[in-house]
């Protein structure tokens, strides 16, 4: 039984993280067709200076919460004996890590 709920617990925590990377990826591809709907050209000419980058505290933030949530989880899940130290490590590494 221990082993059925260590996979579970993992199944969740990466799901999880897939979820949230696949909105950061949706988010990034929105804002990408806005501004070809605006107007702007895709690609720069080689003479023009690029473009300065949208700063991305939203982005940054919303990405912290999701890490804090994960995180919290995962705890949660170390604290029940679902994960043992070593998998909480690798995987509190790995949340820290995108």
């Amino acid at each position: 039984m221990p082993g059925l709920l260590r996979g579970v617990a993992r199944t969740a925590v990466i799901s999880g993280t897939a979820t949230a990377v696949s909105n950061r990826v949706s988010r990034r591809q929105a804002g990408r067709w806005a501004q070809q709907d605006s107007g702007q050209p895709a690609a720069a000419p080689a003479s023009s200076a690029p473009a300065p980058a949208p700063a991305p505290e939203p982005a940054a933030a919303a990405s912290m919460d999701t890490k804090i949530s994960q995180l919290k989880e995962l705890a949660q899940l170390k604290e029940q004996g679902v994960l043992s130290e070593a998998e909480f490590a690798a995987q509190k590494s790995r949340i820290l890590a995108l």
